[in-house]
């Protein structure tokens, strides 16, 4: 117990004792450890999430939402990716992808980089950042993960309550319809 009362001592004048650069700078240190891990294979299934800057619905906007499918689709066509289903929520996006060739962080980049692009710009609002910094990624390593995956891509609407059917939803696609 008393090792933990010096644990939280020296905390506190750790944090006493810092300026708000090193609170930044710990802080960007840490995101970048955060990705140390990321590891790109091609011909790897992953399921990818990424999220609106502060959550904003953006794409509860039909003609903003189709714009972003239509660079995801565009990731496709370009050979980098296979899209497998996707689900675009009002405010974040499920991806589920083979990596075909290249860094999965350089394809999720890719994307939101062209979709903020088109969304902003349709949007009037040029150069205004659109996603969040960074993605979720989870590799898929067995065949049953692809099916649970799938499925929680699908029922994604169903769950946010904003359909009560999964045909209702107008954002989303998968490969085995």
């Amino acid at each position: 117990m008393n090792q933990l009362r010096g644990c939280r001592r020296s905390y506190i004048s750790m944090w006493r004792d810092c300026d708000v650069f090193g609170i930044i700078h710990a802080m960007l240190a840490h995101a970048a450890d955060l990705r140390l891990g990321r590891f790109s294979e091609a011909g790897r299934l992953y399921l990818v999430t990424t999220v609106v800057r502060a959550r904003r619905p953006v794409f509860a906007e039909f003609a903003l939402a189709r714009l972003a499918i239509g660079e995801l689709r565009r990731c496709d066509e370009l050979g980098r990716c296979r899209t497998l289903a996707f689900v675009l929520m009002p405010d974040h996006l499920h991806w589920l992808i083979r990596l075909d060739g290249g860094e999965l962080s350089r394809v999720v980049g890719d994307f939101k980089a062209n979709a903020a692009k088109a969304v902003n710009r349709r949007r009037g609002m040029a150069g205004l950042a659109l996603w969040q910094h960074g993605f979720h990624d989870h590799a898929l390593r067995r065949e049953d993960d692809l099916a649970a995956s799938a499925r929680y891509l699908v029922a994604n609407p169903l769950r946010a309550g904003l359909v009560k059917r999964v045909g209702d939803y107008p954002h989303w696609d998968a490969v085995w319809l």
